[in-house]
């Protein structure tokens, strides 16, 4: 918590400042200069900071979509406390519309950096002792890898009570526990003992407005959590805890005809996709192997064997009662709006029996 001065990249921001900043990280092949741009948001009074950073892969502009809405139109009233928001992390992969930085490093998997290390590791090392180390908590945002599309969920180490306490306040329906890989942000952040979570939503390339619904939602649930907004938090109509997830894939190359979307409830055996030649001639149906939820799913229908199509997550409780709670729920709701419109975007149709067909187990 600080109390007075905060001071990021030589500039000192005070109580109830408002300061954009260009946070130097490194030089171009020209010499300029390289900067990530930054809002420091500080209430009157003081209490926690917490990061809001997004596109730390250059190409997953979903999440810089929430921070400029946060920006952009004020959709909550800070308290107490401070917001480090950065729109853009890795701006010389977004500035190439690509994951991955010039030398084809994911910054993602090089925290927290070394000062004299490579172009990725000198970033990683700016933003984590300027922005995560200035900081008591931290959100991550992030979508699926390219020709992926992920229903929103949050991703943190339960094992942390604050991180548990981050990620069931930020309002997802499921919650994926784990430590993440290693080097990641959220990973170093909380070594560091700043508990962060990640949210995961959408595809890349987009700034879907279900999704920066989503993301603006959660900040603003985890800022009221932390005593820094006032109001009610919006509540999921359940939350599923995650331990075990699995990819279903593709045993034959072919065309795909989607049979649920991200976000739906599966049984084991269920349908997922129908595999068919170019000339309509039906191969096989993907199904699932066990009952759960699906949690993301390939959004390109053509497929060679081995490539991932659907992944589910498997909630230590069973569906059965998820689904009841979920149940009722009105068509608009953020729920079945994110559900709508990521079927729309995969042309998910009803599965119906074509005969002696080998399933995929």
């Amino acid at each position: 918590m600080n109390d007075g001065v905060l001071a990021i990249g030589g500039e000192e921001i005070g109580l109830g400042e408002t300061r954009d900043l260009e946070l130097a990280v490194a030089e171009s092949f020209t010499g300029s200069p390289v900067s990530i741009p930054l809002r420091v948001w500080r209430a009157e009074q003081p209490g926690p900071t917490i990061f809001v950073t997004a596109a730390v892969h250059g190409d997953e502009l979903n999440g810089a979509g929430v921070v400029r809405e946060i920006i952009l139109r004020n959709p909550f009233e800070l308290k107490a406390g401070s917001l480090l928001l950065a729109p853009v992390v890795n701006v010389l992969g977004f500035e190439r519309h690509s994951r991955y930085l010039p030398d084809r490093r994911d910054l993602n998997r090089c925290f927290p950096g070394r000062a004299e290390g490579s172009l990725a590791s000198r970033l990683a090392y700016t933003v984590y002792n300027e922005i995560i180390m200035n900081s008591d908590y931290g959100i991550d945002l992030h979508t699926a890898a390219v020709r992926r599309t992920n229903f929103p969920n949050v991703r943190g180490d339960l094992r942390s009570d604050d991180v548990r306490r981050l990620a069931e306040a930020f309002g997802c329906e499921v919650i994926i526990d784990g430590a993440g890989p290693m080097k990641t942000l959220r990973r170093a952040a909380c070594r560091a003992k700043r508990p962060t979570i990640v949210l995961e939503a959408g595809e890349v390339w987009k700034m879907e407005p279900h999704v920066i619904e989503w993301g603006v939602r959660g900040i603003r649930n985890a800022l009221i959590m932390l005593g820094m907004v006032e109001g009610e938090r919006s509540a999921p109509p359940y939350q599923a805890i995650v331990r075990k997830t699995t990819w279903l894939r593709a045993k034959v190359g072919g065309v795909l005809q989607f049979h649920v979307a991200p976000g739906d409830f599966v049984d084991e055996d269920q349908a997922i996709a129908t595999n068919s030649s170019l000339l309509g001639r039906e191969q096989n149906v993907i199904r699932s192997t066990s009952e759960g939820i699906v949690l993301g799913m390939t959004t390109l229908p053509a497929v060679a064997p081995g490539d991932p199509v659907c992944h589910v997550a498997i909630p230590e409780e069973g569906v059965a009662k998820l689904r009841r709670k979920i149940r009722g729920e009105s068509d608009e709701s953020l729920h079945e709006r994110t559900r709508e419109t990521l079927a729309a975007g995969m042309h998910v149709t009803e599965w119906e029996e074509q005969g002696e067909v080998e399933s995929e187990t």
